[in-house]
């Protein structure tokens, strides 16, 4: 079970509830009506689209033939754990609500692979960085100094999932057209590149810079990110960002062209051993 991670959780509980119903040929409409539900709405609990409530699903299990204690217990802890809120709900004032999905996908996964064209990826960003990017990417003066305050300790706060005990790996590609100067002053850019190149460092995470001149060819699918879990129960996942809101993609033949895309990313991009080397001499050609 993933402790405080209430979406995947729902996952998980979903695939169960799923295989138990079709294991006894029971139809949704029929589980619908135990619950006093629409086949519609037991859809959406197996997809773990939905919040569960503890008692339907006692009422399901009742359905399915679980009734010994030893069995149901742990699938009704499971159900509990999916309605716990998580971490970033004391950020809700900064946290869009269609961030809140990926938020929760993103501090299970056991391994994250993204590409950036434009920024340097939140989960790498200094304090200093991300308070830039927020300004300019917002209008001018529509944000007050303590939401920017906010939103900048929110993206600090996500960050802890990779230093924590059991931290994912993660691999990022980041474009060479990113760590232009665009974002902040120099010395802002110059204490990113420094802090990349510290995180290059550590065992479970992998820097890579795709050069200038790799980047055109990719520049059309824009920043993509795809996550892995442990969880058989839980699939691959590529998380898409636009203005407004984000695109989940999880049909295998969806997530196969990403991942063919990011390991060509990653073949065209300087080697994770010269990153460090890479990020020394854009950082040399800045303007002092």
């Amino acid at each position: 079970m993933l402790d405080g991670e209430p979406i995947v959780n729902r996952i998980m509980l979903g695939a169960r509830l799923r295989r138990l119903r079709e294991g006894t040929g029971i139809t949704r409409e029929k589980a619908g009506y135990q619950i006093r539900a629409s086949d519609s709405k037991i859809s959406r609990m197996e997809l773990g689209r939905v919040g569960f409530k503890e008692r339907d699903v006692a009422d399901l299990l009742t359905l399915y033939g679980v009734v010994a204690e030893a069995d149901r217990a742990p699938i009704l802890a499971l159900a509990r754990e999916s309605n716990r809120p998580g971490w970033w709900r004391g950020f809700a004032d900064v946290v869009s609500p269609w961030a809140e999905p990926y938020l929760g996908l993103e501090a299970a996964a056991a391994l994250i692979r993204t590409y950036h064209l434009h920024l340097v990826p939140d989960l790498l960003q200094t304090a200093d960085y991300a308070r830039a990017v927020v300004l300019q990417t917002s209008s001018r003066g529509s944000l007050t100094e303590e939401v920017v305050d906010r939103a900048v300790a929110m993206r600090m706060a996500r960050q802890r999932l990779l230093t924590r005990p059991d931290p994912p790996k993660l691999w990022a590609v980041v474009d060479e057209a990113a760590l232009r100067p665009r974002i902040g002053s120099t010395a802002v850019l110059r204490a990113q590149l420094a802090h990349l190149a510290e995180l290059a460092a550590a065992p479970n995470i992998v820097i890579q810079i795709l050069p200038a001149a790799y980047g055109g060819h990719v520049s059309a699918a824009g920043a993509f990110t795809i996550l892995r879990f442990l969880e058989p129960e839980v699939p691959d996942v590529v998380h898409l960002e636009h203005l407004t809101g984000a695109t989940h993609l999880d049909r295998p033949e969806d997530v196969d062209r990403y991942e063919e895309l990011m390991n060509r990313i990653g073949v065209d991009s300087v080697t994770p051993e010269r990153t460090s080397d890479h990020l020394a001499r854009l950082s040399a050609r800045l303007e002092r």
